[in-house]
């Protein structure tokens, strides 16, 4: 074995750029928590129900924008030649918000938090060794635990959480586990897909796969009686929001910087999710940043510069 890090291969300008995509489908998916807190707020929608719904309309966002493009073949081209990739991405993104949105009903959001998003880099970052048979290199492990340590700061805090309603944290802890796990394997694979598909087939195929697949709690809400609907144009304007800006979006710019960005360097660089929710919560409900928020949302900015991989010069 070697020590080599597992950082992205193409050029600095590339990685670079790759990264930017990331950090920025990760600041959209930090609007997220709060756009879903406002609409339960408003008009009583599940967590469950807001998911699905927010699926469903990236999907139909996706499709249009590929029908408008022209992409539809190669939407469907990506669906024929990698149906089983196709599926499991769509899939892993439609089980881990299930995963992780149950998962703070019984454990609260900072212990969700913490360990969903935490334990995703270091799988990531551990297959890839694997498979590599590499070593990490004493650089990776810096960023990998100033970006640990800078979500555990911000999540410990409270800005953005609030304990457990549920009286179960075991088994909330166990699906915080099964949530870091989905959310690592469906990036792997999802950096394995981008290699070889355009990134707007692979968001639009993923969010179709994933919009199905969530379908069921729509039957399910509605059989229970719970609200499925949103009443008003400020409601509906944010759904809207919920399914293109954090959904297909997002995930677009993901899987765009997966291109040239390595799985594990972009489970970290995610990380700037709850840091914007942080400076949101802020910013919007007025909750006040902590002094070990800051510090925290430091470490995570100064991990993801950390990310970007040195200046390679030829050898002569």
């Amino acid at each position: 074995m070697t020590d080599r890090p597992a950082m992205p291969r193409a050029g600095v300008t590339g990685s670079g750029i790759g990264l930017l995509q990331v950090c920025v489908a990760a600041v959209l998916w930090g609007t997220g928590g709060l756009v879903v807190t406002v609409i339960h707020e408003r008009d009583g929608l599940g967590a469950m129900t807001a998911s699905a719904w927010r699926m469903a309309l990236g999907a139909a966002a996706l499709l249009l924008l590929a029908a408008v493009a022209g992409r539809m073949r190669s939407v469907v081209a990506t669906m024929r030649e990698h149906p089983v990739l196709a599926v499991v991405v769509g899939c892993g993104t439609a089980a881990y918000q299930g995963l992780y949105f149950v998962s703070v009903l019984m454990v609260g959001v900072s212990v969700a938090t913490v360990v969903s998003l935490g334990l995703a880099p270091l799988l990531a970052a551990s297959w890839e060794h694997l498979v590599e048979r590499t070593r990490p290199a004493a650089r990776e492990v810096v960023v990998l635990a100033a970006a640990l340590a800078g979500l555990v700061l911000i999540a410990a805090s409270g800005g953005h959480g609030t304990g457990a309603p549920g009286d179960r944290p075991g088994l909330g802890l166990a699906l915080a586990v099964a949530a870091g796990a989905t959310y690592a394997a469906t990036t792997v694979v999802g950096h394995t897909l981008a290699q070889r598909v355009d990134p707007l087939a692979l968001t639009t195929c993923a969010t179709s796969v994933g919009a199905v697949a969530l379908a069921p709690f729509l039957v399910v809400a509605v059989v229970a009686g719970d609200p499925v609907l949103v009443e008003g144009i400020g409601s509906w304007t944010l759904l809207v929001y919920l399914g293109v800006a954090t959904m297909a979006l997002s995930y677009g710019l993901l899987y765009a910087g997966l291109r040239t960005t390595s799985g594990s360097a972009a489970t970290v660089a995610t990380l700037v999710e709850p840091l914007s929710a942080a400076l949101l919560a802020a910013a919007l409900l007025d909750e006040r940043l902590t002094a070990p928020a800051l510090v925290g949302g430091a470490l995570i900015l100064a991990a993801v510069v950390g990310l970007r991989p040195r200046e390679q010069h030829p050898l002569p």
